[in-house]
């Protein structure tokens, strides 16, 4: 989460299993109870073999239970380090406006180089642990638990609001490659890229399964109901992140989608686990970037699947980092953002005039693979902005250059980002020093723009008796759905949001059917203090989308607009073999299509699925399948907002081509944006229709083609007798360099057993025979533990 200053749990399940009514998992031969099943959202990964209770946070129509007047998220980032101890306003969880809100992130934990989840060491200056507020007024202490700070009053609080849920958020700008100690120095050791990755880009597995565990303990201590995983940035783009991290994360960028995707799911599956022995479901979430370029870089964001839902950060689109002036969250493109223009997006065919720094396009962008209400839009409630604006209108999609950079920035070009009492909540670079940034709580902007200097000044540095230079003039777009401060004396821009702005973007929620809101950071919001004749920090933001979304009609829990079968067959398609960072456009994939039925494919066997309109409808493939978009949603540039959510593909295995079963066949696809992973699979295998079933739909059973019944299940325990007919002579020996024993068609392999196959070593998820491994996908029998 890109933090303005540093770039810095339930109801129980609702009861027994209802005796005789079982459901077959995707997993395929695993049965669960029906009353958690009817509650799983539609496309959320189930962890084989575990009864996961998701009754105690959705409804049987997979939404998610939030109170009677909550029907969509608002969602706040709480910060650890508004303390009130360093002389400036404090912001407490007595400050929360719990009514309004459902749910809390608290920024941030951290990844030790122990690779554990922690918020430092306990004592009575940790914030979040130890830190008390004597004499403050809402601020004391619950006796009942162990521990004190923002922790012991976010649990205080949630018992008068049950229906609020708390998650703790990992990472964040400047602990995502590092942490900070317990001095406040940061420490270049722990977070993501080397607990997720080794260093020659592979999975790093051992680290990925100690923070997961630790995390499991973590929620558990301190009474969260799950974890947010603010990730910053596990995308193949050459110096994405923070400056300090590039030369840990650049010698990694290679595999860092694959540790993403690994974490997840590791994440998932233990946080499964655990919900199922304690009763209750843990949500994981994360913090996504919103913008085309990091996005290109993060192939089709197949971790989506293992999320209960996904943040996106649709802010940060312009600022401070480069010379073009612009909004810093605008809802829609209006085809004139300078940025884009210089990069000739307008002018491509290629990209279709799809400008893709806006929040309309990051929502499409998550929408091709997830339903609208397991996608949370992101706010902020602070400003960006530049000084010495050359050019545009009022400032809007001029230039400003600046002749040097803050130090650490790692970057030889900037822009002349706004300083002083323009700057309020600003970060400080490696020597010190202020970061040009623009960087403000929403309530001090407002006071710019009234003309008011707050008596707040002076704990920021600034003397009592300063004087404002110039009249901030507040302007709007409405095609942008975007409003600023513009200074024409001083040539400074200023991005704001304020009750316009936010009531536009919640009036979008409910009309796409969005989950809801998140905002960083609720300490940005504002309020009237008529004693004292200026805006302070308040819930005036936080208040006006309450009061939008309580009378809303329930979110989209559904990812597929039309109806798909509910047959489902074991075809498992992935996209893999991205080209990286700078050198993946177009995006051109291979689809690997893995047919693990018992039924061979025949030659002509149409495969159909939908992409999002993130990217224009020009999709295609080098290889033969005639892979062409047969339907859109869309058409033509974005201007005021994409006008639906999908492009139907239709491609064919070419005639001469079955695909016999155990067998894969791959194409390589061609795109020009980027999407997040196809879905809504259909195949049509002699005349009869079904859906994929690593789509994990809802209502869908999966079955052999040709037939209405599932696979069957594999016994509890193997046969006495081994098969009537052996396999032919196994190997003697693994394949060179793994230890395990070669894999034998025909034996009988239980839950642990371990075998090599192909160069890698894999373990048995439950009982199996004649299930290659490598071809059972994520969600069957074979775990892929890598190379061996």
């Amino acid at each position: 989460m890109l933090s303005p200053t540093t770039k810095r749990a339930s109801l129980l399940a609702s009861g027994a299993a209802v005796a005789g009514l079982l459901l077959s998992s995707l997993a395929g031969g695993v049965s669960y109870a029906a009353d958690n099943e009817s509650c799983r959202p539609d496309g959320l990964y189930k962890t084989p073999g575990v009864d996961v209770p998701y009754c105690s946070v959705y409804d049987t129509e997979g939404r998610e239970k939030m109170g009677a007047d909550h029907q969509r998220r608002v969602i706040g980032y709480f910060t650890g380090w508004r303390t009130g101890k360093n002389g400036q306003p404090a912001y407490l969880a007595k400050d929360i406006p719990w009514e309004k809100i459902t749910h809390i992130n608290y920024a941030f934990g951290h990844i030790g180089g122990d690779n554990k989840l922690s918020v430092g060491t306990d004592g009575p200056d940790n914030a979040a642990t130890g830190m008390t507020w004597p004499g403050v007024a809402g601020a004391e202490m619950d006796p009942a638990y162990a521990y004190k700070g923002h922790f012991n009053l976010l649990n205080k609080f949630k018992k008068q609001h049950p229906n609020v849920k708390t998650l703790i958020s990992v990472g964040g700008w400047a602990e995502t490659g590092g942490y900070f100690a317990d001095n406040g120095d940061r420490v270049d050791s722990g977070g993501f890229y080397s607990m997720a990755t080794n260093a020659d880009g592979s999975v790093n597995q051992a680290g990925i399964d100690t923070f997961a565990t630790s995390a499991v303990d973590f929620i558990r201590k301190y009474g969260f109901n799950g974890v947010d995983i603010d990730y910053e940035y596990p995308t193949t783009m050459k110096d994405a992140g923070n400056p300090l991290d590039w030369q840990l994360a650049n010698a990694r960028r290679a595999g860092l989608v694959q540790g993403y995707a690994a974490l997840m799911k590791s994440l998932r599956e233990k946080l499964d686990t655990a919900g199922a022995t304690d009763g209750k479901h843990y949500m994981l979430t994360v913090a996504a970037p919103s913008s085309g370029y990091l996005l290109r870089g993060m192939e089709t964001f197949q971790m989506q699947k293992y999320l209960d839902y996904v943040n996106i950060m649709s802010y940060d689109l312009h600022g401070a980092w480069n010379e073009y002036v612009g909004p810093n969250a605008s809802l829609f493109d209006d085809g004139k953002d300078g940025e884009l223009a210089a990069a000739n997006v307008y002018g491509s065919s290629q990209y279709g005039g799809i400008g893709y720094l806006n929040t309309d396009w990051a929502y499409h962008y998550f929408r091709g693979s997830m339903p609208a209400g397991r996608i949370n839009i992101g706010l902020p409630y602070y400003t960006r902005g530049h000084k010495n604006v050359q050019g545009g209108t009022d400032g809007l999609w001029g230039k400003a250059s600046a002749t040097t950079c803050p130090a650490g920035a790692g970057l030889t070009k900037c822009g002349d980002g706004a300083t002083g009492i323009d700057n309020l909540w600003h970060d400080k670079d490696t020597n010190g020093v202020e970061s040009p940034a623009g960087s403000n709580p929403m309530w001090h902007a407002k006071n710019l723009e009234k003309g008011i200097v707050g008596d707040y000044v002076t704990q920021y540095g600034f003397p009592a008796n300063t004087a404002l230079t110039g009249t901030y003039a507040r302007k709007y777009d409405s095609t942008l759905v975007a409003p600023w401060l513009w200074n024409a004396q001083k040539k400074v821009f200023l991005s704001t949001e304020d009750e316009q702005s936010v009531a536009a973007k919640a009036d979008y929620v409910v009309s796409k059917g969005i989950g809801g809101t998140m905002v960083w950071e609720m300490a940005g919001d504002y309020g009237w203090n008529a004693t004292k004749g200026q805006y302070e920090m308040g819930s005036t933001l936080t208040s006006l989308m309450y009061d939008k979304f309580k009378a809303a009609a329930p979110y989209g829990a559904k990812k597929s607009n039309a109806t798909l079968p509910t047959q489902a067959v074991k075809i498992d398609a992935q996209f893999t073999e991205f080209k990286l960072g700078d050198s993946n456009y177009p995006i051109t994939p291979k689809i690997k299509i893995t047919n693990n039925t018992a039924a061979t494919l025949p030659g002509g066997t149409e495969f159909q699925f939908d992409y999002g309109t993130s990217a224009p409808a020009n999709a295609s493939d080098q290889s033969g399948f005639g892979t062409k978009v047969i339907s859109s949603d869309h058409t033509g540039n974005n201007v005021g907002g994409l006008k639906g959510d999908f492009h139907r593909v239709s491609l064919k295995l070419p005639a001469w081509q079955s695909l016999a079963p155990g067998a894969t066949v791959d194409l390589a696809f061609n795109y020009y944006l980027p999407v997040s992973t196809p879905s809504n699979w259909t195949v049509n295998i002699n005349g009869t229709t079904y859906a994929l079933a690593g789509d994990l739909a809802r209502g869908t059973t999966v079955v052999e083609p040709g037939t209405t019944t599932p696979p069957t299940t594999p016994p509890t325990t193997p046969p006495t007798t081994p098969p009537t007919t052996p396999p032919t002579t196994p190997p003697t020996t693994p394949p060179t360099g793994c230890t395990a024993p070669a894999y034998v068609a025909g034996t009988v392999y239980n839950a642990g057993n371990e075998v090599s196959h192909n160069g890698r070593k894999y373990k048995a998820q439950w009982w199996t025979q004649n299930e290659t491994p490598g071809t059972t996908g994520d969600w069957g029998v074979w775990k892929d533990l890598g190379a061996c």
